[in-house]
């Protein structure tokens, strides 16, 4: 009998694991639909109704789970540097880089993943998902802004990551690395321009309260 996923948080976890790594098996094939998730969940031992009960939004779950995957093995590809040591643009590189290689790894189901997040119902899980890993970067890199610059850092790299694997999909790694350090430079040139800009009261004051809500 399988266990119930009211069990223990690790539990759940290691469930949602396996069943990722059968879906990703099935996604080449079959996409991120409510069929491949039910036959993964089968295949991690889960009934049907246990299945919908741990990821009760199907293909979006595994989509998530697929994308933070992705961002936890960046991450521990990261660890083995000194970020301390490097300049900001060769930070954010790094991670830029780190984030593409780990996708890379499932790159017949990230094909999918992409065509998925691209329909006009998942654009919204699209942006949460590549923001989160845009913020794990900044926060591997030291970022602690917490006004109006945590949002603004955030949304750039966010479209530089989604274009980036676009281009590493279409183009190969050598291409969306050579977007990628076009991209950086004329990031820099812009936090340069608007490290000479004072903002008004008004955004200010914006940015204060976001940077209290963050830690609510």
């Amino acid at each position: 009998m399988a266990t119930s996923v009211t069990a223990a948080p690790d539990w759940v976890h290691d469930t949602e694991q396996s069943v990722l790594d059968h879906a990703l098996r099935l996604i080449p094939k079959h996409g991120f639909t409510w069929p491949t998730i039910r036959q993964a969940g089968a295949e991690a031992g889960l009934t049907p109704g246990e299945t919908e009960l741990l990821l009760p939004h199907g293909p979006a779950d595994v989509a998530a789970l697929l994308s933070r995957r992705h961002d936890a093995a960046a991450l521990a590809a990261l660890s083995s540097l000194d970020a301390g040591a490097l300049k900001i643009r060769a930070r954010i590189r790094a991670g830029v880089e780190a984030r593409l290689q780990a996708a890379a790894v499932d790159e017949a189901a990230l094909r999918r993943l992409a065509g998925f997040l691209a329909l006009p119902t998942h654009l919204g899980l699209g942006a949460r998902l590549v923001w989160e890993s845009a913020d794990a970067i900044w926060r591997w890199a030291g970022d602690v802004a917490t006004d109006e610059n945590h949002y603004s850092k955030r949304a750039i790299l966010s479209g530089i990551l989604a274009s980036a694997t676009a281009i590493r999909l279409s183009s190969g790694h050598g291409a969306a690395m050579a977007f990628v350090d076009r991209r950086i430079d004329n990031v820099m040139a812009f936090e340069k321009w608007k490290a000479g800009v004072r903002p008004s009261a008004h955004v200010t004051r914006a940015a204060e309260l976001l940077g209290r809500l963050r830690y609510r």
